[in-house]
């Protein structure tokens, strides 16, 4: 998929910490999680994160960071005759608005 939110919204895309603080100001609790539910949520994954912690990864296809991810990957999806799209470039604050 490729999508430009400027092409869809006629605008650049507001930063996130824009939103997030707008969200604040409006008292817009949506995006927020309530405490009971981070706590309900930690009590999910802490058992998963300590089992973790105890059994090192097999084979694990870890890769350098600032790359688009491990060859296998790529080897993968070249099975099927096709390949992940390489993200474009855009300049952020141009004139367009």
């Amino acid at each position: 998929m490729r999508f430009s939110y400027r092409e869809s919204f006629g605008d650049s895309s507001p930063d996130a910490y824009e939103t997030l603080l707008l969200d604040v100001i409006r008292g817009d609790a949506t995006l927020f999680m309530r405490d009971d539910q981070v706590e309900a949520a930690w009590s999910i994954i802490t058992p998963v994160l300590e089992a973790w912690e105890g059994a090192a990864p097999i084979d694990f296809p870890n890769y350098q960071a600032n790359t688009w991810g491990p060859e296998s990957a790529e080897v993968l999806i070249a099975q099927d005759e096709r390949s992940w799209l390489q993200p474009t470039v855009t300049e952020v604050g141009d004139s367009k608005g």
